[in-house]
């Protein structure tokens, strides 16, 4: 077994940066000055499969932006948490209410502000545009870039170590 088979055999649940993770960093201003990104299809199939396969499924985030929280509850994920001066904290808080262990954990972050709350963390990870001191500290560096797919390739690397890709109880809908 490799070094990232045996990291992602523990983990039951994905926390994920927003901006430059789930979108490729762009902020987009409607004409009124609300702001909103763009995501991508596969990482919301995954996400919602994640959850299906009742993974914890978080998004931590010091941007505040509704679209944000709309789209991660249309995809089942309903642990998130925006406009957060302290990852770190907000982390801690959610393992306590969740009951769970650091090492169960993949926290994917793709900037500066994401380090502290990466190195909580049993698997810190990151897209593959992340900037170069997340890169360092991280386990797993996807090879697609935030936005693009590195949601998906986290997770889809974690069911398949675990047996759960591809499986008919994933896909019984």
């Amino acid at each position: 077994m490799s070094d990232l088979e045996q990291l992602l055999k523990p983990i039951t649940t994905f926390v994920f940066d927003y901006d430059g993770v789930m979108t490729d960093g762009t902020v987009f201003s409607s004409p009124n000055g609300e702001p909103w990104r763009a995501t991508n299809v596969k990482d919301g199939y995954a996400l919602q499969l994640a959850v299906k396969l009742d993974y914890k499924v978080a998004v931590i985030s010091g941007a505040i932006c509704p679209s944000m929280e709309v789209r991660m509850n249309s995809l089942g994920v309903t642990d998130v948490f925006t406009g957060v001066p302290n990852k770190v904290l907000k982390l801690k808080e959610y393992m306590h209410r969740k009951g769970i262990d650091a090492n169960q954990i993949i926290f994917m972050g793709d900037d500066i502000p994401d380090i502290q709350v990466m190195k909580e963390v049993g698997v810190p990870a990151c897209p593959a545009d992340a900037v170069p001191e997340v890169k360092e500290i991280s386990k797993f560096v996807s090879e697609r870039p935030g936005g693009k797919g590195a949601v998906r390739d986290i997770i889809e690397q974690t069911l398949k170590v675990q047996g759960k890709w591809m499986t008919a109880e994933a896909y019984s809908w």
